[in-house]
């Protein structure tokens, strides 16, 4: 089964589901092995997913690494988009850094890592107060003419930031958060969006795995697993939010489906430019999530979902990660 494809932007054309690849190299417990996740993200592509988010970040960088092994051989069939905006030097997290110089030397390093000649969709990764958004944009459209980077792409940003960015160098895609249990953007940014013409790429889809179902409130998760670090995991706020998979349990046994692929058919219902980025570390897991862009919601399905007037429990970031959302 190959899933449609989608198109952010004006002309950026990628499957309706594509695959994150943070969760193969950082995040949530020991990186993968490196084989087995090269399988896996070929694998993809040979089951028709074409668009691949990393970041330099991820690892740091050892994701970029990873995910440039593995397409090497495919790279004229897929998109690839990485993010920049940290200061990484000393090869871990010191802030964020999205100042001119920084992002022109660190996409260097992005595509040697990536083995590519050009960057399809470059973010920035987080909105950096200390740098004008404009300088931002002005620097990638720098690249994009010097043949580096094809697209540009903001992440966790706000509207006025957006607009600002979108004025010097149009955006191709907004990359945040956005699930069943996380529906703020919805009020604000998707107008925007959908104003300006902007792409939408929802991360963590599947709420970071609750709504697979298989996290309840006696899931223990390992030590580098950031998910220890979010109120929102915490086991009574688990216990609350377990109102979200018994709806999604109820829809997926009608349909025949898992609950995983009803939150994924959700979100590619509510637009036709959102491409959620589920992760995985499995191959059997990114086949259960291509078939969800063939799964059809009907009227009566989004209204039972929309009739649950669910809310979630806990917030999703703890303070420091929080104080980094552009609004």
């Amino acid at each position: 089964m190959t899933p449609p494809m989608r198109t952010l932007g004006e002309s950026l054309h990628v499957s309706a589901i594509s695959l994150g690849c943070m969760s193969m190299s950082s995040g949530y417990g020991p990186a993968g092995d490196t084989s087995e996740m090269v399988a896996v993200i070929r694998g993809a592509v040979e089951r028709g997913v074409t668009f691949f988010d990393t970041a330099q970040v991820y690892g740091p960088f050892t994701n970029e690494e990873l995910v440039g092994e593995a397409l090497e051989p495919v790279r004229d069939q897929v998109v690839i988009a990485t993010k920049f905006g940290w200061e990484l030097s000393s090869g871990e997290g010191r802030g964020l850094d999205s100042r001119p110089e920084t992002i022109r030397r660190t996409v260097d390093d992005s595509l040697r890592r990536l083995r590519v000649e050009t960057i399809d969709l470059l973010y920035q990764h987080r909105v950096d107060p200390n740098v004008p958004i404009e300088d931002v944009a002005a620097t990638v459209k720098d690249l994009i003419a010097a043949g580096k980077v094809r697209h540009f792409g903001l992440s966790e940003a706000g509207v006025g930031t957006i607009r600002r960015a979108h004025a010097v160098q149009p955006v191709t895609a907004l990359q945040s958060e956005y699930s069943l249990w996380w529906r703020e953007p919805e009020d604000e940014i998707m107008p925007v969006l959908e104003e300006l013409g902007i792409g939408f790429v929802p991360f963590s889809p599947l709420g970071k795995g609750f709504l697979t179902g298989a996290i309840d409130e006696t899931t223990e998760f390992t030590s580098g697993d950031f998910r220890n670090t979010i109120p929102r995991f915490a086991p009574e706020a688990r216990q609350t939010n377990r109102a979200f998979v018994e709806l999604l349990e109820t829809i997926a046994a009608r349909k025949g489906a898992t609950p995983a692929q009803i939150a994924l058919a959700w979100l590619l219902a509510q637009r036709p430019w959102i491409v959620p980025i589920p992760g995985t570390t499995k191959t059997h897991r990114v086949e259960e999530n291509i078939a969800a862009a063939e799964l059809e919601l009907t009227p009566e399905d989004l209204g039972e979902i929309e009739e649950a007037q669910l809310s979630a429990e806990g917030a999703r970031y703890g303070e420091a990660s929080q104080r980094m959302v552009d609004r």
